[in-house]
């Protein structure tokens, strides 16, 4: 048998070698039916090379959405059937009109795009994310000064460098490393990577016996973004390595940008002479948002929200205003407040008022739990039901005792950490089988009693906030 194909034929035959039907029907046993009819089932597939794959979708928001949650997961399920598949890319088939506008997108590395990888990682882990660009990066007085000096690099390289971005967990970091990636990525070569990252394939470079593709990758590039660079604590080889990289790229012009948990003279374990390097360029730092800024990001996000699901419900101005005021600490934590009310609206169908907002992000507010005690749960709990404690705490079993004594229990259960046994002996020596048939009671008369939910809010409510102004 003849096994000489020429060029062409070898070409002809690629489509046909993964058979895009069985990696959909996997896709959808993998991912669920309800993700792949909105999302996955829009794929489309063009035409398959050495070691990728071209796919296509109708629009760039798909294209977005599913290389932002799903490529990784889409990529895994290819490996499958075929193992020298590496990377995907998208092209986007906008179908406007009868000619079919085309548009091919940027999502991985090939030699026409500059967004330079490392092979062999199905993880992409130097995917540059799309939605995270200049023109979404919201400022204020806390950020302003970051948010300038990223845009200025993404102008005008080596105009800073190296530029060096440090500010607490979720104050947008990433973002700005992010956004500078987008922008430069269109007339240069990018790496973008954590530190992370950077120590794992230096270790599998060292075993692999590949330090010198290594120096090329992280060397032969014109913008290296590296985020999270605290984490690069230690291993002195690596540092080594990382130092002289450092240099070759300032020697040829490139330009770097770092980003950090807290300022070069306060890393540990990293060589002075790294951090001298860092201190030498521009430094600059993403404080805590402050009022206004929350205030802006709390209303822009929610707009946000509600015209990509759009319904009727809407966010009230007061509880808007409650969560930029009590949730100071990260503006991740604020994107994920908003988050929460905006499900719980939709899925109850209703605003959440006050009292089920301070429930709502009882985790995110500034609640000392130390002030929730059994005494204060019996006593609110008592006050409610309008019994005493002592009847409370009886051994008598009347219906309009053992429910408030339940749900004294449910409540002393959920908001502190005492053990079964404890919780018992507080509630008269009651025995832990007791407490777990109480706790039980009012989980099933939650799940069909829309009254119990909402004295149990209530409840959790005025037991967190005692001292404030929903104290009964």
């Amino acid at each position: 048998m003849n096994n000489s194909f020429t060029n062409k034929n070898i070409k002809n035959l690629k489509p046909e070698n993964l058979d895009w039907n069985l990696i959909q029907i996997e896709m959808k046993n993998k991912l669920g039916q309800d993700i792949y009819e909105s999302w996955l089932k829009k794929i489309n597939f063009v035409e398959e090379f050495n070691n990728y794959i071209l796919l296509s979708v109708p629009t760039r928001f798909i294209r977005d959405w599913i290389t932002s949650r799903y490529l990784d997961q889409i990529l895994q399920v290819i490996k499958n059937y075929k193992k020298n598949i590496i990377r995907i890319e998208f092209k986007i088939i906008e179908k406007i009109n009868n000619s079919g506008k085309k548009e091919t997108s940027f999502l991985s590395s090939d030699p026409g795009e500059n967004v330079s990888f490392i092979k062999d990682s199905y993880l992409q882990y130097n995917r540059i994310d799309p939605n995270k660009r200049f023109d979404n990066f919201i400022t204020g007085m806390s950020n302003k000064l970051a948010f300038e000096a990223s845009f200025k690099v993404s102008e005008n390289i080596a105009h800073y460098n190296p530029l060096y971005i440090y500010g607490g967990v979720g104050m947008g970091k990433t973002h700005l490393l992010n956004a500078i990636g987008l922008e430069l990525k269109k007339s240069n070569k990018v790496m973008f990577i954590s530190a992370e990252r950077f120590m794992y394939q230096f270790v599998k470079s060292i075993k692999a016996n590949e330090m010198v593709k290594f120096k090329e990758y992280f060397r032969n590039t014109d913008i290296l973004l590296i985020d999270d660079i605290q984490f690069m604590n230690g291993k002195e080889a690596m540092q080594e390595e990382f130092f002289h990289t450092f240099n070759a790229l300032l020697d040829k012009g490139s330009q770097i940008i770092v980003s950090a948990d807290r300022a070069p003279n306060k890393l540990s374990r990293i060589q002075e002479r790294i951090k001298s390097r860092f201190a030498g360029g521009l430094v600059v730092d993403i404080q805590k948002p402050d009022y206004e800024l929350r205030k802006k990001i709390v209303e822009i996000k929610i707009n946000e929200l509600n015209n990509f699901q759009p319904n009727d419900i809407r966010i009230s101005k007061e509880i808007q205003n409650f969560v930029s005021t009590e949730i100071t600490g990260s503006i991740r934590e604020l994107v994920g407040a908003i988050n929460r009310l905006v499900s719980f609206s939709r899925i109850y169908n209703k605003v959440p008022n006050l009292s089920e907002t301070k429930v709502i992000l009882k985790d995110l507010l500034n609640i000392n739990e130390n002030n929730v005690t059994i005494d204060l749960i019996q006593t609110l709990v008592c006050k409610f039901f309008k019994i005493s404690k002592n009847e409370m705490l009886s051994s008598r079993r009347s219906r309009y005792l053992v429910r408030p004594r339940q749900t004294a229990i449910y409540l002393t259960k959920i908001l502190t950490s005492k053990s079964l046994p404890e919780i018992g002996r507080e509630f008269s020596n009651r025995d832990h089988t007791t407490i777990i048939h109480s706790v039980k009671t009012i989980e099933k008369l939650k799940e069909k009693d829309p009254d119990m939910v909402d004295n149990i809010n209530k409840l959790k409510n005025q037991i967190l906030y005692n001292n404030k102004e929903n104290e009964i």
